[in-house]
């Protein structure tokens, strides 16, 4: 067996990967986090003041999409989100006591009162709204100046996906929706979500804008979109599909 390990080095939302985009193998440290059974694939932090090697980079998350497949793409994702729950759950959020990991499984362990920090996922759901067969909805948010995409938001406590999908559409663009099909899902971490899909219908009503969020919203013709989400996210899939028929994704398929 190899004394070397797979590693995903983070920093922040930048992983490390040589030219060709490929995880570099190092030594295993002590707090590494282990993420395989034979201890061969780890994840942590770029350390203070450590030395990127030659030949490696650190490229952000989402650019990586661009160049790998949908596997490698959630594995990076696990990756990143597991440090970032280990990270932010070192103290009990019950009575304050510093943490342990336990080594058999991912929870972060209270050894005074034994309360036990497991990972966190946050559902979103995203949807892709129709108007007469020939056209989709799109929304600018106001961080972005150039990009469309999808109207997308946190489920709440207590509701539905599907309500979800309703609440956010009346909230964001102020329109009322028919005929939610479920579509996909995609881990997404930035921090620590998972997008749901959904398409719909539009059903009434007139744009109006939640201008704290949103800066435009329009319904254009298939072959007239603006600026859409790069390939390899899910909202890109969603938009290939509704278009051009292409299945979105499932277990055996990867991301457009």
């Amino acid at each position: 067996m190899s004394d070397l390990s797979i590693a995903y080095i983070f920093q922040q939302q930048q992983l490390l990967v040589d030219d060709d985009f490929q995880l570099p193998q190092v030594e295993k440290l002590k707090n590494d986090l282990v993420l395989s059974t034979d201890h061969q694939v780890i994840a942590r932090d770029l350390l203070h003041n450590e030395i990127i090697p030659v030949g490696y980079q650190l490229v952000p998350i989402r650019q990586l999409l661009q160049y790998w497949n949908h596997q490698q793409f959630e594995e990076a994702s696990r990756a990143v989100q597991l440090l970032e729950w280990r990270r932010n759950h070192q103290f009990c959020g019950r009575c304050g006591v510093k943490t342990q990991q336990s080594i058999d499984q991912f929870a972060m362990m209270c050894p005074s009162c034994g309360y036990n920090q497991y990972p966190r996922v946050n559902p979103c759901v995203i949807t892709i709204i129709t108007r007469n067969d020939d056209e989709i909805l799109l929304a600018r948010t106001t961080r972005n100046k150039t990009m469309y995409s999808l109207i997308a938001g946190f489920v709440e406590v207590g509701e539905t996906l599907e309500q979800a999908v309703r609440r956010e559409t009346l909230e964001e663009v102020g329109l009322q929706i028919k005929n939610i099909q479920y579509l996909a899902s995609q881990p997404w971490p930035f921090p620590s979500n998972l997008m749901v899909a959904f398409k719909a219908e539009y059903h009434s009503g007139e744009i109006e804008l939640q201008e704290k969020e949103i800066s435009d919203a329009q319904f254009f013709k298939f072959d007239q979109l603006p600026e859409i989400p790069f390939k390899g996210s899910i909202a890109y899939a969603m938009i290939m599909h509704i278009i051009y028929g292409i299945q979105v994704a499932d277990d055996t398929c990867e991301w457009l």
